[in-house]
């Protein structure tokens, strides 16, 4: 680690001093999200390997370069898993890539997000110090969160060197149903189920058919898939689906590949979109993923009117591709920014062009 810790030092010293951008990539499975990355290459897939694993304690630390693969298998090994599962997007995908991105799959909706799983963090700033945020308990200082500020950064504050995330114990059992109804009836299903005492794990709508999953102890999961009703699906077709869903492999993300993508995060109570274009639902109603090439301002101000926001998640303009920061948020962006990369060489422009 130290052999890797000052070559890093050595990049970021020289770019800092030659103001020159860095691109940080770990196995670049992440490199079309977002603005289009600028810089010269830094790379981070040989800085790799988990440092700690305590199955009893539900934590596990890992080098920013170690492959998404290998962390999934050692925590399936003792019958755990990473709750918010995160997609990978192909098999270069690593655990730095993963907070840096901060994209969760369909158990976000039960689990939480990436930022909720985040316990600690090393990040090398601008400045070519070592900074270490939280740790490796569930229970930390009270104060400001910084390790979780770097979940969905994009490596716009500094390189992700290592990070400890908390695990849980995977579900002993998982069944999933799939009934026939219209977008409105499937919002109004998942936000009344969502007040109930029910095992639902991930839900996603599309083309008429929700697909529910449910996961927990096995009493449970029966008792709730008798009060649900629809269509048992088998375990195969069941995990295949829900790998779709999350990888993006599902026909509704590769079905029109020319038309932009909009993801839309929204109040799970929100009306159905005003719109006749195709959409999957996910996350209880709360991500709408759109196709649309209506212009970029009126779907955000859709969103905007749904309460909620909109990014451009896939398209081919790249520029402005997530929802205008309010006055006072963007100020507190630029005041992070300053303080981790004054110099500004860390991924700039990723997220937005000024940062």
């Amino acid at each position: 680690m130290n052999d890797m810790l000052e070559t890093f030092r050595a990049r970021v010293l020289d770019a800092t001093r030659d103001r020159l951008p860095l691109r940080i990539r770990g196995g670049g499975s992440k490199d079309w999200y977002g603005r289009p990355p600028e810089g010269a290459l830094l790379e981070t897939a040989l800085h790799r390997g988990i440092t700690s694993y305590e199955p009893t304690e539900l934590v596990i630390t890992a080098r920013c370069g170690t492959p998404l693969r290998e962390i999934e298998a050692a925590l399936a090994a003792q019958g755990q898993m990473l709750a918010f599962e995160p997609p990978h997007f192909g098999d270069a995908a690593t655990i730095g890539g993963v907070v840096a991105s901060g994209l969760a799959g369909p158990r976000r909706q039960a689990a939480g997000a990436v930022r909720d799983f985040v316990l600690g963090a090393t990040l090398l700033n601008g400045q070519g110090d070592v900074l270490r945020f939280g740790g490796q308990v569930m229970k930390n200082v009270a104060g400001y969160d910084v390790s979780r500020l770097l979940a969905g950064s994009l490596g716009m504050l500094g390189l992700i060197l290592d990070v400890s995330l908390k695990v849980l114990p995977r579900p002993a059992m998982e069944a999933s149903l799939r009934l026939a109804c219209d977008e409105e009836a499937a919002l109004r299903h998942v936000n009344a189920w969502a007040g109930q005492p029910l095992p639902v794990s991930a839900t996603a709508w599309h083309a008429g058919e929700l697909t529910v999953r449910l996961s927990g102890a096995a009493a449970a999961v029966d008792a709730a898939a008798r009060r649900i009703g629809g269509d048992a699906l088998p375990a195969a077709a069941a995990e295949s689906f829900w790998h779709d869903v999350r990888e993006q492999r599902h026909g509704f993300f590769t079905g029109e590949p020319a038309t932009p993508l909009w993801r839309l995060s929204v109040p799970t109570v929100a009306p159905p979109l005003a719109s006749g274009t195709e959409q999957l639902i996910e996350w209880g109603g709360g991500q709408r993923w759109l196709r649309t090439n209506d212009a970029p301002d009126s779907v955000r101000a859709l969103a905007a009117r749904l309460g909620g926001h909109a990014t451009l998640y896939r398209g081919a303009a790249r520029h402005d591709v997530f929802h205008p920061l309010a006055p006072a948020v963007h100020a507190i962006h630029r005041n992070l920014k300053n303080a981790f990369d004054p110099a500004g060489i860390f991924n700039p422009g990723r997220m937005y062009g000024d940062l």
